[in-house]
């Protein structure tokens, strides 16, 4: 295991500690805070700025499969994000990520967006995202092995995926 890999392992176990109850079955959880300067102008957490958490929510859940190996890449084909309430700053989101569906060569994921500040879930999103060759040109089914490392940390927490 490299140096990164080795930090990678840490930040991912430190951040899936001491998880609220409501994201126990999320494999992943992705720690944000919120910065001033995302918010619009009623003083609300700005609504493009979701979809930024959950990109990175989602390349924390692909890293924690070993899936920057350089032998695939993966687009993101459909998103949407329903808001429930309203975030300010000073807050720290929690995101749960997981898979919803695994697909032959696509994953649909789903997030949940826990607020620290109000201890409840303030927004719900869902992504699909297709595996490509490293080239990107050509739609490239899921290996046994990489199915059987997503299944398995999805177990973990107590979560099955459709397949």
């Amino acid at each position: 295991m490299t140096h990164s890999n080795e930090n990678a392992t840490a930040m991912f176990k430190a951040e899936n500690e001491n998880r609220p109850e409501v994201l126990a079955h999320y494999p992943v959880i992705h720690h944000q805070p919120i910065q001033w300067g995302e918010m619009d102008a009623f003083n609300h957490l700005n609504n493009v700025v979701y979809y930024r958490y959950s990109e990175s929510a989602r390349i924390g859940y692909l890293q924690a499969l070993g899936m920057f190996d350089g032998s695939m890449v993966t687009v993101l084909a459909q998103s949407s994000c329903q808001y429930l309430r309203p975030v300010t700053y000073p807050d720290t989101l929690l995101l749960g990520v997981r898979c919803k569906r695994l697909g032959n060569t696509s994953m649909a994921m789903e997030y949940s967006y826990y607020s620290t500040a109000q201890e409840i879930i303030v927004a719900t999103a869902e992504a699909v995202v297709v595996r490509l060759d490293s080239n990107g040109k050509g739609k490239l089914p899921w290996t046994t092995e990489k199915r059987q490392r997503l299944l398995a940390l999805e177990a973990k927490f107590g979560h099955t995926p459709e397949c």
